[in-house]
């Protein structure tokens, strides 16, 4: 029987929390994925211009790394307040952080107006990107994870995951826009600041939706448990969530970051790096790369939700898995295709290449959720995502372009993602499986209970795991 944090709540309801992740998601998504488009396409020329083409992009790319690296210190800060807090609280600080970050990189001067100054500002500015989106996945899927109905939990968690493609749409679709309708020189002049400045319309948008949900259900009974604990021990100070995720969900942590390796390296390979790729070494124009990269987005934001459900049905690591095996299988065919030089090639091998990413992306919310009790939910996902991201996704298209320049080929690159694939398919491999945990039965895991090891999860969780599993045999 479900306990009132695990009940399924109204269906409006329910949809009301889930467009708020999911808008939030989007606004954020699209800050930070428009800074990799425009790294790629102008800011190369715009705030280095003193190095040459390929180093320039190197640079830019660099910046780009940059915001990756503040996305662990968000995890952490974030991560701690939102345990504390509540995820409600902290998921609107990060929409205005990124937001404000994103529409002042709108306004800054470029190299030929102050020099060495703008290329520091955009750095600074990056950094505030990136520690805000370090903050804001995890009680995005949180605040999903947490109000929905378990048995489908997979799916409803899948749908803030569908705010990268819907980011990476909304900014890939402004940018060719203003490609078609602007002159290169007029786009490198002034047209690259419009979608930058749009953001801070999206913002309000997204507070207005953001701020009319309820904390989460989960969360506020978790929270009531340790005030009364605390009181029954005469004020005893409760541990910190980072402290109390280290001693004991330090191998979930890793599996975690080992999860993120495929989905992080390869996504940001098809979706960054291509555009650098196809207009240098395969004579693709950057309006072809960007809307393959548009139209294989529309694909990815379609199919993750039917990723999600299928993870509910088979497992989160069945699904995992598939998308890892698969990534690694078609990194070939995927520069092969590019090399032709074809559109429709093109489009192929960067649709393909992000459905197979949806296999990981759109269970990962679900399966990060349930391995860690809802008091250090919020740190434990964060820290495992986020701190994954400087291994993967930063260096990512930076590595992918120093191997095209050392090597003039695309067969390093191939392997690189092929090597994050097999990574991937260890710690997933080595991981339970998830899908019929109950977050609020996960938030009971004490001292005693987890000396034992990491993961180890109270005996009313074990038995309910049992159960479930024995219904589905």
């Amino acid at each position: 029987m479900s306990s009132p944090a695990t009940a399924p709540p109204a269906p409006n309801n329910l949809k009301r929390i889930v467009a708020a992740s999911l808008i939030g998601t989007t606004i954020e998504w699209y800050d930070f994925f428009l800074y990799g488009s425009a790294a790629a396409l102008v800011f190369n020329k715009l705030f280095f211009p003193d190095s040459d083409p390929l180093v320039g992009t190197l640079l830019s790319f660099l910046t780009y790394a940059v915001g990756f690296a503040a996305r662990p210190l968000g995890a952490l800060v974030f991560g701690h307040y939102g345990d504390r807090l509540g995820r409600k609280k902290l998921l609107v600080l990060s929409l205005l952080l990124m937001g404000g970050a994103t529409f002042a990189i709108g306004l800054l001067p470029t190299h030929a107006t102050i020099g060495t100054a703008a290329p520091v500002l955009l750095t600074v500015l990056r950094l505030v990107q990136g520690f805000a989106l370090g903050g804001e996945w995890g009680g995005a899927v949180l605040l999903v994870s947490e109000h929905g109905d378990a048995r489908r939990r997979g799916f409803w968690a899948s749908w803030p995951q569908t705010g990268a493609p819907a980011g990476q749409l909304l900014a890939t679709g402004v940018l060719s826009l203003l490609t078609a309708v602007l002159s290169d020189s007029a786009f490198g002049s002034w047209g690259w600041r419009i979608p930058f400045l749009l953001s801070g319309v999206l913002v309000i948008v997204g507070l207005w939706i953001r701020l009319s949900v309820d904390e989460s259900p989960v969360f506020k009974q978790a929270l009531a448990q340790a005030e009364a604990r605390k009181a029954e021990r005469t004020g005893e100070a409760e541990k910190l969530p980072l402290v109390a995720v280290l001693k004991h969900h330090w191998r979930d942590v890793l599996v975690a970051m080992g999860a993120r390796m495929a989905e992080n390296i390869s996504y940001y390979v098809i979706t960054a790096f291509i555009l650098v790729y196809a207009t240098t070494s395969a004579g693709v124009s950057k309006q072809t790369a960007l809307n393959s990269v548009l139209i294989a987005s529309a694909v990815h934001f379609a199919v993750i939700p039917g990723w999600g459900a299928l993870s509910d049905r088979i497992g989160r690591r069945p699904v995992y898995l598939l998308g890892a095996v698969g990534v690694g299988l078609w990194m070939f065919p995927f520069f092969s295709l590019i090399d032709t030089g074809g559109f429709g090639n093109l489009i192929l091998a960067v649709t393909v290449g992000l459905v197979l990413h949806g296999a990981m992306y759109a269970p990962q919310a679900a399966f990060f959720s349930e391995m860690f009790a809802t008091r250090m939910r919020y740190s434990g996902a964060s820290i495992g995502a986020q701190f994954a991201s400087v291994a993967a996704g930063a260096p990512a298209p930076l590595i992918a372009t120093a191997l095209l320049s050392d090597y003039g080929s695309s067969t390093p690159i191939a392997l690189y993602v092929i090597g994050a694939a097999v990574l991937t398919v260890i710690a997933v491999g080595v991981a339970k499986e998830t899908r019929h945990r109950d977050l609020a039965d996960v938030e009971t895991v004490t001292d005693a209970d987890t000396d034992a090891g990491s993961g180890a999860r109270p005996a009313t969780a074990r038995r309910a795991d049992a159960d479930a599993d024995a219904r589905t045999l």
